[in-house]
């Protein structure tokens, strides 16, 4: 006979398997209870059943790529760096690469990483003259906030001794052109109600909320800001109660900066401590300070975190070591605090360019000062 007749007899018994091998499947399913025949069902629909054999979801990819483990656990980071001076030799810099993004090439891996980078703009953002070395009046060129903007920085303070150097316009210009980049601030405004304003960042439904005063000790009583003119929210324990009070009821984190100290002293004196212990007994979750343009002794209070100054980011200060080094620091935290807070010393190359520090003696010496 035929090849093919022979071949077709060959496939009967597998047939007769697979007839034979439905039918006893339909009878078991037949005699399942119903919510075992659902659950079957649910298997084969890529469904998730609990327990109780409740369906959950009737389709498995949609089901995993909305679902995240854990999400009452989520953790949000937090990158906040020293003081950021963008004019005098850190232009001439930029200029003369002709890129104002040159001063962050060497980490801005790590700014743009977090999911929040904050920092301390001590310059106005105004068109102008270059400004020589050794002046104390700091302008950056707009290009400067798109710059930064690219680093990943999310939210300045503007609470400092230079920010308002250059008047009304000088401010009002610098919150123009933050506002162009999408770069929150804090710490000054177009009167003294915006000044002391919070500002709020939400992230993976986490709110926390950022303040920041500077001292008037370092500042022009011109600098602060009234009813009616734009300047900066000035350190006051009467409005830190006030305004942390405010941002605590609509915050999950609250983190005050301030900027004040001696410069070139490596310890607080009286009035850092007094306003950072003060924003903590009002509710404030963390203290971040600024000004004396090196790294300052960090502490734990009442279970809080104080770091007293992270020393210059971008500077040009290259006449001592100390005010080339500085560090970052990385919060990690979640809707009920603060978990975990880290720091990565940094040191200033080419007037205006902070690296990660790799000689292992300065590093040393960052960390065990910002040791809690």
């Amino acid at each position: 006979m035929p090849k093919k007749f022979w071949k077709f007899l060959g496939f009967i018994p597998i047939l007769l398997v697979a007839i034979a091998g439905a039918f006893l499947i339909n009878n078991e399913i037949s005699g399942l209870s119903s919510d075992s025949k659902e659950a079957l069902e649910a298997v084969t629909l890529n469904k998730e059943i609990t327990d109780n054999g409740t369906v959950l979801s009737s389709d498995l990819d949609e089901r995993t790529s909305d679902y995240t483990p854990g999400k009452e656990e989520e953790t949000v980071t937090i990158v906040a760096v020293g003081d950021i001076m963008l004019s005098r030799t850190v232009d001439t810099k930029m200029r003369a690469k002709k890129n104002y993004r040159y001063p962050y090439l060497k980490t801005y891996e790590i700014t743009q990483d977090a999911d929040i980078t904050f920092g301390n703009l001590e310059t106005s953002i105004t068109p102008g003259k270059p400004v020589s070395s050794g002046q104390m009046m700091f302008r950056a060129d707009p290009e400067s906030a798109t710059a930064l903007f690219w680093a990943g920085f999310d939210i300045v303070s503007l609470a400092n001794n230079h920010t308002p150097n250059y008047g009304q316009k000088g401010l009002l210009d610098t919150f123009k052109y933050l506002d162009k980049n999408n770069i929150e601030y804090v710490g000054a405004g177009k009167n003294l109600a915006e000044a002391r304003s919070y500002k709020t960042i939400e992230k993976k439904g986490i709110k926390i909320s950022f303040l920041a005063y500077n001292d008037s000790d370092v500042v022009p009583a011109s600098y602060q800001a009234t009813s009616s003119s734009a300047g900066t929210a000035f350190m006051s324990t009467n409005y830190l109660k006030e305004d942390v009070k405010k941002a605590r009821q609509n915050s999950d984190i609250v983190i005050v900066s301030m900027h004040s100290g001696t410069e070139y002293v490596t310890k607080p004196n009286s009035r850092q401590v007094k306003f950072a212990h003060a924003a903590i007994d009002y509710g404030a979750d963390m203290v971040i300070g600024h000004h004396p343009h090196i790294v300052q002794v960090s502490e734990v209070y009442k279970n809080k975190y104080i770091v007293y100054s992270l020393g210059n980011f971008i500077f040009d200060q290259m006449w001592s070591e100390e005010t080339r080094l500085g560090a970052i620091t990385k919060i990690t935290l979640n809707k009920e605090g603060i978990i975990m807070v880290s720091f990565v010393p940094v040191k200033i190359y080419d007037y205006c360019q902070p690296r990660v520090l790799t000689e292992e003696k300065q590093e040393g010496m960052i960390l065990d000062r910002l040791k809690f």
